[in-house]
């Protein structure tokens, strides 16, 4: 089992699960909305031969929330003070959808933090015209994992919601434990996301108005494919083919979420590849 600790930076407190039993750096990064207890089952498969760390990003889970800052710089500032704290130079990274995009941008300024990449399923890598910020409200409605928000009237409606969410499809023990960690009850007695409206907001504008790639990166790269996933047509791999000039594409079963959905293939796909880049 993972121990849940803190580091306490001057801005945040930035909360993280850590399974300290192996030696090699790994560092697991959650998607918008969701938390570190994602990764349960894939730390549990490597915690053997890695030490691995997986962080509520600020804004998610059981980390500070604050109402502003929510740039990708201080993201990457979170995570290098994480692994400074730690001892850590450089460590493999495993990150998801729009962490993948953060994961290809901290590459770009500090390549020499991350020995790896792992890029599950990452979305909206170029940056999308500023006249679409008017279009976020109804992509907040269409996007159906953030459904899970709230607020809800009780927490039996609010399982029950998630219970219909893809990230929960099977609603196995561990999308069950994900789901108890990502929900509280409000100061008025409803319920809801810990992921905050502001973290939300001032994320998904970044995730959008940022460049992703500006330059090839050379860090060895698994961009995993899941079959049901965000990423399936060629157009969309192109750009990541052609600035990762270490690239290695594998499709998974699943969804966008296969660690949670499809978890045993996932785990088998991501070991194989760290076993290739281990120090």
């Amino acid at each position: 089992m993972p121990i849940r600790q803190t580091l306490s930076k001057p801005d945040i407190q930035l909360s993280y699960l850590e399974w300290n039993q192996g030696q090699e750096p790994l560092l697991v990064l959650h998607g918008l909305a969701d938390n570190a207890l994602v990764w349960s089952s894939l730390g549990d498969d490597l915690a053997p031969d890695y030490h691995i760390v997986a962080p509520d990003m600020r804004g998610h889970g059981e980390s500070d929330k604050p109402e502003k800052d929510y740039s990708f710089e201080s993201a990457i500032k979170d995570l290098e003070a994480l692994m400074d704290s730690l001892g850590w130079s450089s460590a493999h990274v495993v990150a998801h959808s729009w962490t993948g995009k953060l994961a290809v941008i901290w590459a770009r300024i500090n390549p020499q933090r991350l020995r790896s990449m792992v890029l599950v399923d990452p979305i909206f890598i170029w940056k999308i015209p500023s006249f679409f910020k008017v279009t976020f409200p109804v992509l907040y409605q269409f996007l159906s994992f953030l459904k899970g928000m709230g607020p809800f009237a009780t927490y039996d409606q609010a399982q029950q919601q998630a219970c219909q969410l893809n990230q929960f499809q099977g609603w196995s023990p561990l999308q069950q434990q994900v789901f108890q960690a990502s929900i509280e009850q409000k100061t008025d007695g409803t319920w809801g996301s810990k992921f905050t409206i502001a973290a939300r907001d001032r994320i998904f504008e970044e995730v959008m108005l940022c460049p992703g790639f500006t330059a090839p990166i050379y860090i060895p790269t698994l961009f995993v494919q899941p079959e049901k996933g965000l990423n399936r047509k060629d157009w969309q791999l192109q750009p990541y083919k052609t600035n990762l000039k270490n690239l290695r594409v594998c499709q998974v079963p699943g969804n966008h979420w296969p660690f949670l959905t499809q978890p045993e293939a996932f785990n088998q796909t991501v070991k194989a590849f760290l076993q290739e880049h281990r120090f």
